[in-house]
């Protein structure tokens, strides 16, 4: 990212609540849900950007084929700010197919560090692209929805409608 670019954000309707996408340099660095746990500060979210500018406008139109169980993949430029092993299990969570879940043991097997299932989880949570980078597809080894930074009301309504997409 470059460090003299705007931030900006914008702020969409959806199903589950309002999104606030964050850009830097025409690429997208956050998606978040309201209440979402690791949301930061709304100060910190860069100044009111045009809806209708890249990539706002092409994140809007993929996210409402997406709710209407029209798109299975997202095609945007994706700028998330972590880590190098958080970026390597966010990068695992794109391969996950749609309609598919995982576990975090899964996961962590993906990115070759099958005893790394415990930082899998915990860069799981801390993922700043909610739904694009798919995150809410990882569920407990025992099939059980686990945590969720959006809430498990929220995880179990994105898993129906790409099972319902899906089947």
């Amino acid at each position: 990212m470059n460090s003299t670019a705007v931030r900006e954000h914008v702020t969409l309707p959806s199903p589950i609540g309002p999104l606030t996408l964050v850009a830097e340099a025409g690429e997208l660095t956050a998606l978040y849900m309201d209440a979402q746990q690791h949301r930061p500060e709304d100060g910190t979210l860069g100044v009111p950007g045009d809806p209708d500018a890249a990539p706002f406008a092409a994140a809007a139109r993929q996210l409402a084929a997406y709710f209407a169980g029209q798109l299975t993949e997202f095609d945007l430029p994706l700028a998330p700010a972590g880590t190098p092993f958080q970026r390597r299990v966010w990068a695992a969570l794109q391969t996950i197919p749609y309609g598919q879940t995982w576990s975090y043991a899964q996961l962590a097997d993906k990115i070759g560090q099958p005893t790394a299932v415990r930082a899998v989880g915990l860069a799981n949570g801390r993922n700043p692209i909610a739904l694009v980078i798919p995150c809410h597809r990882v569920i407990g080894s025992d099939g059980s929805l686990t945590g969720y930074g959006g809430g498990l009301d929220r995880k179990r309504f994105l898993l129906d409608l790409e099972g319902r997409a899906a089947g």
